[in-house]
């Protein structure tokens, strides 16, 4: 949803950018009825780069930039432990999905995990949903749909996704 920094983490609200086609992807979403919940695994938090409060507050911004655009998520859930914790909520462990859906009684099988790592993949696949990578194309990929951009995201979810009833 946000232009990678590169190597590392964003830290801090400055370093956080939308990428457009997130918006157009979220707005298709939305316009056709669904739900958006967003599921990240933030390590950053244990390391302690950044405190949960911190990551709440980019997050809170976050919702804010995206109601100007006319669109919101319903909820934002975080693993904010090591990946060595083995928890149960970290992707590519579907926790975060399954708490979502039991929160506000989704449907993980009528549901779609887009994300730009093949963790992301696997949570939305152990969940139950279909999934969408964002990535090269020469990049090998368990997901059911690869596109190279969140424009393509959109487009690709405009094409797929039926109104919900």
């Amino acid at each position: 949803m946000n232009e990678s920094p590169g190597p590392g983490y964003v830290e801090r609200w400055a370093d956080f950018h939308l990428q457009p086609g997130f918006v157009a992807a979220l707005k298709v979403v939305t316009d056709k009825g669904y739900p958006a919940v967003i599921v990240t695994n933030q390590q950053g938090v244990a390391k302690g780069l950044y405190s949960e409060e911190e990551l709440n507050g980019m997050h809170g911004n976050m919702r804010a930039e995206l109601r100007s655009h006319g669109v919101d998520v319903l909820d934002v859930f975080q693993c904010i432990h090591f990946a060595a914790d083995d928890c149960a909520c970290r992707k590519p462990k579907p926790g975060m999905i399954f708490q979502a859906s039991e929160t506000y009684d989704l449907d993980p099988s009528a549901s779609w995990m887009i994300g730009d790592s093949e963790k992301d993949v696997e949570a939305g696949q152990a969940a139950g949903c279909r999934t969408i990578r964002v990535c090269p194309k020469d990049e090998e990929t368990k997901a059911e749909f690869q596109v190279e951009t969140m424009d393509e995201a959109a487009a690709l979810l405009e094409k797929e996704l039926e109104p919900c009833v």
